[in-house]
């Protein structure tokens, strides 16, 4: 019986050509851009995760803070090499890299800027430098051209720095110049350091706007720091997704061996210095996040851009749903007589709303299936042509310099799904109608 259904269905939707047309274009148009804003969306947040994870976090962070009179906080980690074996026992196939880490002034030969300061073995950060890519002279220099100068090897020399184009461009600062540190150490009084720029790198979104990365032991000798000590442990998974229940087994063992552990705070450590004085302890803490945690203060990029994706989808689906609505209804008045001889040879109340509704979930199928195939043609096309942004308030907001787009087929079967719901829910209330309708009645609609 459903399979003629089916073919009653079928036959309906293709014989309302006009109407069938109209509907399936905007069922077309609407999943399209859905499938479009989500993976434009998505592919934010990825660029958002990779700059985070190569920045300044890893999937897991075990930081903390050291506290040695009652207004004087340093982010730092004794026992570094107890700290990295229980890490590396706990989560023995995890990649874990540790840096010094601290925040300062940086003075440049034509202004100054706040960054976050990273002190890295050249040796052991492989993958960040594979990640990175040196910039050309245009994107730092007002008249440079497409040379590109520097090397990322060269940060191994003693007070060298690594900085990016967006800094180079506020600073005034090229390969070769002489940039100053300025910070609080650790004992309260103020330190300077002056740094050779070695490399310039292209940008990684808005988070390399406030990143530098000097040799480990510079910044060592800068705080004046022992060797078993360190910044901040970064531990890479090889699934993200299981990072929470990592951090809780670490913290569970970390408590076990006696540390002091902080309770867990989403916030970056740079941020938590003002909470940490005002506690009432002294000695050293553990402190663990998540790499979300680490970029929690540009979040809201990701999220404001999945709240405007709502918000137009739903407006569009409600439009769309209620043209479906309009034109079942029309359907209904128009085949009175045709329902009501179905009814007259056995159909009965539910059988009558399944065809209805299986008119719609079918002009849904359809379209939202060829809508899903073109926008995932265009986003395929839009990746490969790798469209640059001309405007740097675009590039900070999306967190790229070309235009990205990342589709998992999990989002076009749940796009798929998601609209043929709301052709079917606009189908709803007609064919509830159309199942209302007495067949006599039905029969006798039109005669005088």
């Amino acid at each position: 019986m459903l399979s003629q259904l089916i073919l009653i269905a079928f036959r309906n939707v293709a014989l309302a050509k006009r109407r069938t047309v109209l509907l399936g274009i905007s069922l077309s148009v609407v999943s399209c851009l859905f499938i479009i804003l989500s993976a434009l969306t998505q592919g934010v947040t990825e660029k958002m995760i990779d700059s985070a994870t190569t920045l300044s976090a890893g999937h897991v962070n075990v930081g903390g803070f050291f506290k040695f009179r009652a207004n004087g906080v340093a982010a730092l980690v004794n026992e570094r090499s107890r700290v990295e074996n229980l890490i590396l026992s706990t989560i023995p196939d995890a990649r874990v890299i540790d840096r010094q880490r601290g925040w300062g002034r940086l003075i440049g030969p034509e202004s100054s800027i706040n960054t976050e300061v990273n002190g890295i073995n050249v040796e052991m950060e492989k993958i960040f430098f594979e990640t990175l890519s040196l910039a050309q002279e245009k994107d730092y220099e007002k008249d440079g051209g497409d040379k590109i100068v520097g090397d990322f090897a060269d940060l191994k020399k003693k007070d060298s720095a690594l900085i990016f184009a967006g800094q180079a461009k506020k600073l005034g600062a090229s390969v070769g110049d002489i940039i100053t540190l300025v910070s609080e150490a650790t004992g309260g009084q103020t330190n300077s350091v002056d740094l050779t720029v070695v490399a310039i790198a292209k940008d990684l979104g808005m988070m390399s706007n406030w990143h530098l990365f000097v040799p480990r032991q510079t910044l060592q000798k800068f705080y004046d720091i022992k060797e078993d000590t360190t910044g901040a442990f970064m531990i890479y998974l090889n699934d993200i997704n299981k990072a929470e229940g990592k951090m809780a087994e670490l913290r569970t063992v970390f408590e076990n061996e006696g540390f002091s552990v902080m309770e867990h705070d989403p916030n970056p450590f740079f941020l938590k210095f003002d909470k940490v004085m005002g506690e009432d302890w002294l000695g050293q803490k553990i402190d663990f996040t998540l790499w979300k945690d680490e970029i929690s203060f540009i979040l809201w990029i990701s999220m404001a851009m999945k709240f405007i994706t709502f918000l137009i989808i739903s407006i569009l689906s409600f439009i769309v749903a209620s043209g479906i609505a309009n034109a079942m209804w029309m359907s209904v008045r128009e085949r009175i007589k045709e329902i009501g001889t179905m009814r007259a040879i056995g159909a009965d109340r539910k059988h009558i709303r399944r065809v209805f509704l299986l008119e719609s979930l079918i002009l849904g199928l359809i379209f939202v299936s060829g809508g899903a195939i073109v926008s995932t043609l265009l986003i395929v096309l839009l990746n490969a042509l790798k469209i640059p942004l001309a405007n740097e308030g675009v590039k900070v907001f999306l967190m790229t310099d070309t235009l990205f787009f990342s589709l998992a087929p999990s989002q076009i079967i749940a796009t798929i799904g998601l609209f043929c719901l709301v052709a079917m829910a606009g189908a709803f209330f007609p064919a509830m109608r159309a199942a209302r309708l007495r067949p006599a009645d039905a029969l006798r609609h039109g005669k005088q």
